[in-house]
């Protein structure tokens, strides 16, 4: 990869605009060096030494924002960690360092008294970054084995989030802080993205308003993107070499692209260099699951003719016009039908597939009728609340006033 140097200068420049170079990641929004009495004080409160890496980090910055992607298996799901804040002192809400840290002895306090156990009092794990209340980031810093390793943990969500973690859960990134930059990287390339939330967007949009408004050398910032985009990651030379089967986690970011790009072609490409389709893709989601639900439909087809499995409640997932033909597919290889699938597709405006879908109830034993009318109530009550909200200004939706509408005209004007 083509290695890319900045001069003092130069990284005096990019630090003046608030962004700073860690084991060869970005750090924008960067505070300056965090002050040898803040770091003593944090160590105070830590059952062992800070390690060396996160020492090494705030004689850089005492904490600034990342715009990666990470992900981690948890609980048999492959969650996306959100590793997007680094926590400094002073900083309001999510960002602030001592806030987190105070939060957390409370939270062994309270379960050291609980549980009737001594404690020391001091912290076994120093939070130090994350994502808002939803994902956290530690080092831990107690005397043993695992003094250093980098550890996530993600907070679980209620069950109403279908694929998501439902309960708290820990993993580890890495065995030192280095290893942790080493793994976050970037799925797709931020200057030729996918959909439209990516990561690198939030860098971007940052580097943009430093060039425009504060008067950052273009060519400095194009040399620095040109710096973050070598942690895109290389699934296509794996893939012609014929070894991407042996690199799961590339290749589930090949698969990702396919999807989102909705490319049957790229599928059943994957397909013949041998990579298998089994195991979540997103939180629990299958394949087929995030392709449904991405109305990435052709390559949901190639997934299903490739062999990939197709999970029981595949139908639920469905958002979007999905064809007769495929719906029939999933069906025929382990889709369950639900009078819930067919009122969502009668929503969606997908008439043929809502009508396979209660024939196929209908052989399962399900009276649906009744059951269609109960569900297609709740559900055109729910939209015409959620439009209502939403015309008034209190409420904002993926699908605008104008989707919602056509959903609520979908379902008044379909019959079984």
């Amino acid at each position: 990869m083509h290695d890319i140097r900045f001069t003092p200068e130069e990284l005096s420049t990019l630090r003046e605009h608030g962004v700073v170079l860690f084991a060869n990641r970005v750090i924008f929004d960067a505070q300056p060096p965090m002050p040898q009495a803040q770091i003593a004080a944090v160590q105070s409160l830590c059952a062992g030494p800070i390690p060396g890496g996160l020492l090494a980090l705030w004689e850089v910055t005492a904490g600034g924002r990342l715009d990666y992607d990470l992900s981690l298996e948890m609980n048999g799901n492959l969650e996306g960690i959100s590793w997007t804040e680094l926590f400094w002192n002073g900083s309001d809400g999510y960002h602030d360092l001592q806030g987190w840290i105070d939060h957390e002895l409370e939270l062994a306090g309270e379960a050291a008294q609980e549980s009737g156990e001594p404690w020391s009092g001091k912290l076994t794990h120093l939070p130090f970054g994350g994502f808002e209340y939803t994902d956290r980031i530690y080092a831990v810093v107690e005397p043993g084995a695992e003094h250093g390793q980098i550890v996530a943990w993600k907070k679980g969500l209620p069950p109403a989030w279908t694929h998501a973690l439902h309960e708290d859960s820990v993993n580890t990134i890495a065995s030192d802080l280095m290893g942790a930059f080493a793994a976050v990287h970037l799925d797709e390339d931020p200057l030729a993205p996918t959909s439209d939330y990516f990561a690198g967007q939030t860098l971007l949009e940052y580097l943009d308003d430093r060039h425009e408004e504060h008067g950052l050398d273009l060519d400095l910032m194009d040399k620095l993107i040109a710096f973050y985009s070598r942690a895109v990651v290389d699934w296509r030379t794996p893939l012609a070499e014929g070894t991407l089967r042996h690199k799961p986690s590339l290749a589930r970011v090949a698969l990702r692209h396919a999807i989102a790009t909705d490319d049957a072609d790229m599928v059943a490409q994957l397909a013949a260099a041998g990579v298998g389709f089994e195991g979540p893709l997103q939180g629990s989601a299958l394949a087929v699951d995030v392709a449904v639900g991405n109305d990435a439909f052709a390559a949901a087809a190639a997934l299903v003719r490739a062999g990939a499995p197709v999970a029981a409640d595949a139908l639920g997932s469905i958002d979007g016009q999905i064809a007769p033909e495929l719906t029939a597919a999933l069906l025929a290889n382990g889709a369950e039908p639900n009078v819930a699938a067919i009122v969502k597709c009668a929503a969606c405006g997908a008439p043929a597939s809502a009508h396979l879908i209660a024939e196929a109830c209908e052989q399962a034993g399900i009276d649906v009728a009744p059951a269609f009318v109960a569900d297609r109530d709740a559900m055109l009550l729910e939209l015409e609340t959620t439009l209502a909200q939403m015309q008034d200004g209190k409420l904002g939706h993926y699908l605008g006033q104008e989707g919602i509408a056509e959903r609520i005209e979908h379902l008044q004007a379909f019959r079984l």
